[in-house]
């Protein structure tokens, strides 16, 4: 079962709609945050309906402690840098508004449903197999930049993919170090150099 369907599994009504992790504009926009502490803790139930997939809802625990631990969980609307747009429990930035607010119950809920629409992106789009580093490696990229469209490029039409559908692997990897720029005007940031860094090496670890 790929990784997708065990998202999918996991996926239920989210609390009101807001929602969509990262907009995208012709160069990708990259949406970035302050460094994170706690990281993410599912809750209990939560954690039943994972472990009864096994070794596959291992994997999703990877991809959601991974791609949370960057994020920043807020139960009220902000905007994380200048030039930013209002953003919501772990990252979210679709429909979002200033003044909303969510519990964290219905902050990680809304995180696993986001997590389960951007696998369905990258499995649209990814060719070739993919083994669990790499596809959590890829999932986080595309959590961040959005996966994207032919007007409005994100993880699909990255350097990132066209290397790997091309059988390219390490030049996939190291593409993750081009997505470090973000804010108003746009700039290197440091924190999205670490996070690229170390996704290179989720990359790498995975090929």
């Amino acid at each position: 079962m790929s990784l997708a369907a065990i998202f999918r599994a996991f996926r239920r009504p989210a609390a009101p709609p807001i929602a969509a992790a990262h907009p995208v504009a012709p160069v990708p926009v990259v949406r970035v945050v302050a460094p994170v502490t706690p990281r993410p803790v599912i809750s209990k139930k939560g954690r039943n309906r994972i472990a009864a997939a096994g070794v596959a809802g291992a994997v999703t625990v990877a991809a959601f402690n991974t791609i949370g631990g960057h994020e920043q969980v807020r139960l009220q609307a902000y905007i994380p840098v200048k030039g930013d747009v209002p953003t919501i429990c772990w990252g979210e930035t679709r429909n979002v508004r200033m003044g909303m607010s969510r519990t964290r119950a219905q902050c990680d809920e809304m995180f696993l449903n986001r997590l389960s629409e951007f696998a369905d992106g990258i499995e649209g789009c990814v060719t070739r197999p993919m083994g669990d580093d790499l596809y959590v490696a890829f999932l986080s990229l595309a959590y961040n930049i959005g996966i994207g469209s032919p007007k409005n490029p994100g993880f699909c039409q990255s350097s990132v993919v066209r290397f790997f559908n091309a059988g390219d692997s390490r030049a996939a990897c190291n593409a993750f170090l081009l997505y470090d720029k973000g804010g108003m005007p746009r700039r290197v940031l440091a924190g999205l150099v670490r996070r690229r860094q170390e996704k290179r090496a989720l990359c790498r670890k995975g090929i």
